[in-house]
């Protein structure tokens, strides 16, 4: 049975999603001539930062933030997400680490070029140092130090700016690929902010952030503190609020003119789905229908889909 649509002047409206930031490419050019630039800048060698810390690196006296807060995102690793970091200019790069014995590609002559363009230093380090700093599987030889990924208020998703909202709420999902997987998709799909809680659930790591192969600095995220909560104030913004559970009786592909609207799809934790509170926030749960064997899609394959069935109404 399809929901009851809200009363006229009752608060339901459409906003537009904020626009995603972005520049244009750069001119490559070749790594000699960036270490050659690079070394008439700094004067000398590049400078000496001690081998295998884990953390990510921070200006001197600038205190360590904790760990439980904020969305993260000051260590960025992969080439596609380096390079988009550069590109957006959404936050401030201390420094680009190269791997000395990488071979030139068109990608890593866009970061070299574009780090010099922004007078971001660039080191040439070894492999060893490159790898111990690394904090994900397959950092691609390119290392990014940089302000946290900037925050944004939920009002500021549910403001009206011309078109029905379209947003994803994550409730705990805590696998770092899932959620860098589920970043690229909602980029993908248009969706225009995802909400994540502040506590129980991975925020942007170096496996997020390359996994998202660069979302991260494109889809505005808001973090809560409770995830219920912040679902209440998006219904009472107009924006029908649908949770994504494989005990659903409804499918995702009869959403019909409910994905037309202003529209908060809400994904579940790996395992155990949506939580108790979280889907009783929800005006409507639905399904993905399963052919085969199995009864459930990896939450990141899932979003994949729900976002795009989405996207087709709109």
């Amino acid at each position: 049975m399809k929901p009851q649509r809200p009363r006229p002047g009752s608060g339901r409206g459409a906003n537009k999603p904020p626009s995603k930031g972005g520049a244009g490419g750069s001119k490559p050019v070749s790594r000699s001539t960036a270490a050659t630039a690079k070394s008439s800048r700094s004067g000398g060698p590049p400078r000496s930062r001690g081998a295998g810390r884990t953390g990510p690196i921070r200006p001197e006296g600038e205190p360590r933030r904790p760990a439980d807060k904020g969305l993260g995102g000051e260590q960025i690793e992969g080439r596609q997400a380096v390079r988009e970091l550069l590109i957006a200019g959404r936050r401030r790069v201390r420094e680009v680490w190269v791997a000395g014995d990488l071979d030139e590609s068109d990608v890593v002559n866009d970061i070299v070029d574009i780090a010099r363009s922004m007078r971001v230093p660039v080191q040439e380090v070894a492999r060893k140092r490159l790898e111990a700093q690394a904090r994900s599987e397959a950092p691609q030889g390119v290392i990014a130090f940089a302000a946290p990924v900037p925050e944004v208020e939920l009002d500021a998703l549910l403001k009206r700016r011309g078109r029905a909202p379209f947003l994803v709420a994550v409730d705990g999902v805590t696998d770092p690929g899932n959620l860098g997987a589920l970043l690229r998709n909602c980029d993908g799909a248009g969706v225009g902010g995802v909400i994540l809680p502040r506590h129980r659930a991975v925020h942007v790591t170096p496996t997020v952030a390359k996994a998202a192969a660069g979302a991260v600095e494109h889809v505005p995220m808001a973090v809560v503190g409770g995830l219920p909560a912040a679902l209440a104030r998006v219904k009472d913004a107009g924006i029908w609020v649908v949770g994504l559970d494989d005990d659903a009786d409804r499918s995702l592909f009869e959403l019909g003119e409910l994905a037309e609207g202003g529209i908060c799809l809400v994904l579940g934790a790996e395992g155990t789905g949506l939580s108790r509170l979280v889907r009783e926030r929800c005006d409507v749960v639905v399904s993905i229908p399963m052919r085969g064997r199995l009864n459930s899609l990896n939450v990141s394959a899932a979003a994949a889909l729900a976002v795009y069935e989405v996207a087709r109404h709109r």
